[in-house]
Parts: structure tokens; C-alpha cells; sequence
């Protein structure tokens, strides 16, 4: 199917593309990596008046890293280039992993991180361990730039905390502390082909052998990325042992609301939230003893 009639327009910058967006009004839509917009486009699921490309505004690409400012990912920096930034593999090396197993080849070279978490899907694979992490949403509009935890950011499927006029330029992650480790862990009906079916993210703080802080995110089985706050205070204050990290499992599996659909059933999704939550909480574990995060 040919894509529909709309304007097309390129800002060289951020000031710019806001007047756009607000002179255009309603029916603009974003263009960053465009592998979601167009397919919906294609598929005549979607019909803008007019698109806006982000790509020629050079403030948001690149992917900056400061030791104790954090890491910031610009809205138009693509998935592979996450996944094989070297200050990302070394010092946020989850937030690479869940890059790399996002989609195909062919749409890590295309599609934006920032993309992926505007798309508000529930199953979107960098989400999870962004908002373990603490990550921020950064949105410039009309009233200048405000600052939205990922763990607020997501209001429904398909719908964010970006307001009419907004864009999303950033999203930034604070620096890990000491004794801290990541881990993110998926699973898809066709391997690395096709949207998780359950994805976990996790960020589990150590004090020698007991857990002393967990943020622990469950995708795809929820409406949105949902914290499992009951497994969280059940590991902390304890030394993982096999028989706690089962009933963590156990726990974010119960929290967890999954639906049926052509990717997986809800009872698969929830044994799967057990077995995947056990495995992101004690690889980040492992991570925080080695001091490798």
C-alpha cells in the first residue's frame, strides 16, 4: 500500500521543529528512525497532515557520558549505536544488551531508543531497564524543558507522558552507584527476530552478600513496563540464596497482569515472569560483587 499525501518537513533545529509542531498542529507526527511510524503509515493505520524528520537537528544525536552526570542518549542516536557505544558497553552494559536485542539488524540501524520508548509499547525492550536504572525522560516544548521518570513516563499502550507541542530530545540515566549491577533478560516467540513476549530489567544494590536496594521492572505483561514492588521488598535485607530468588520469581509473577495474544498465552507469560525476574536479579547480583554493574 503507497504511503498517504502529507508535508514533509526537516528543522535544522530544536527551537525550529517546536514552531513547526505547534503551527501544524494536530495530525504532525515525529520522524526519528520512522520504524514504527511508517509501517503504520504503510498499513494505512495512520494518516498525518504533516511529519517533522528530527534527524538534521545535530542537538539530539549522540550519546554522551559523564562518571558522575550519567549517561544521555539523544532522540535521534540509533539502537546499534547504543549497543555498540563503548562507554554504554562499559559502564551501562544492560542498557546495551536490551539495544542489541531489540528487533533485527536491519531495524537497530534505523530505529532510535527514544523511538522505541515513545512508542509506548508494552513490550518495548529498552524500557525496563532504563526506568530500573532511574532513567529520565527529557522533553523540550513551549514552556521550556521538564524532566519525567521512566517510571511515570508510560501512561497506557501507545501513550506517554509527552503533552500536545512536546518533544522528546533525551533520556538520561544517572550514574550507577558502587556496589550496583544490571541485568536485563528477555524472551521471544521467534528468537531475535520477533517483540518479547516477557522482559525483565533489574537493578539490585549489595552490601557484601545481602541485597540492600532492588528495582526490579517486568515488560509485556502489564499494560505498561510495571514495577514488581513486592518482589523488590522481598529480596531486600536478605543474601540471595537459590531459595529467595525463587520466590522473587514467584512473587513478580503474581504481580505481573498479563493478557493472551499471538505471541504467547497469559499462564506462559507468567511462569516466564518468574523464571526471567530469578535470572535478571541474580546476574545483577553477580554483577555489583564483580563491580562490573
Amino acid at each position: 500500500m503507497p504511503l498517504p499525501k502529507f508535508e514533509y518537513l526537516s528543522p535544522k533545529s530544536l527551537e525550529e521543529a517546536l514552531r513547526l509542531l505547534a503551527e501544524r498542529g494536530e495530525g504532525t507526527h515525529l520522524l526519528a528512525g520512522g520504524t514504527d511510524l511508517l509501517v503504520r503509515m504503510a498499513h494505512g493505520h495512520l494518516k498525518p497532515r504533516a511529519v517533522i524528520a528530527l534527524k538534521q537537528i545535530d542537538a539530539l544525536g549522540g550519546i554522551r557520558f559523564d562518571p558522575e552526570g550519567g549517561l544521555t542518549i539523544g532522540a535521534t542516536a540509533l539502537l546499534d549505536e547504543v549497543a555498540s557505544h563503548p562507554d554504554v558497553r562499559a559502564h551501562y552494559p544492560s542498557v546495551a544488551c536490551a539495544a542489541q536485542e531489540t528487533a533485527n539488524v536491519q531495524i537497530r540501524n534505523m530505529g532510535t531508543v527514544a523511538g522505541n520508548l515513545c512508542n509506548a509499547a508494552p513490550s518495548a525492550d529498552n524500557a525496563p531497564t532504563l526506568t530500573a536504572m532511574g532513567g529520565e525522560a527529557v522533553i523540550a516544548g513551549p514552556k521550556g524543558e521538564r524532566r519525567v521518570p521512566l517510571d511515570r513516563f508510560f501512561q497506557g499502550p501507545g501513550q506517554t507522558a509527552i503533552e500536545p507541542g512536546e518533544i522528546l530530545t533525551a533520556v538520561h540515566v544517572p550514574a550507577a552507584p558502587p556496589g550496583f549491577g544490571t541485568s536485563y533478560q528477555h524472551i521471544s516467540p521467534r528468537g531475535k527476530v520477533d517483540i518479547a513476549a516477557v522482559c525483565v530489567g533489574a537493578m539490585v544494590g549489595m552490601e557484601g552478600a545481602v541485597c540492600k536496594e532492588a528495582r526490579i521492572v517486568l515488560g509485556a505483561v502489564a499494560p505498561t513496563p510495571m514495577r514488581a514492588e513486592k518482589a523488590e521488598a522481598l529480596v531486600k535485607g536478605k543474601e540471595l540464596t537459590p531459595e529467595v530468588l525463587v520466590q522473587a520469581g514467584d512473587q513478580a509473577s503474581e504481580e505481573s497482569r498479563p493478557i493472551s495474544d499471538m505471541r504467547a498465552s497469559a499462564e506462559y507469560r507468567k511462569r516466564m515472569t518468574a523464571v526471567l525476574t530469578r535470572r535478571a536479579v541474580e546476574q545483577a547480583a553477580r554483577a555489583a560483587a564483580n563491580g562490573s554493574r
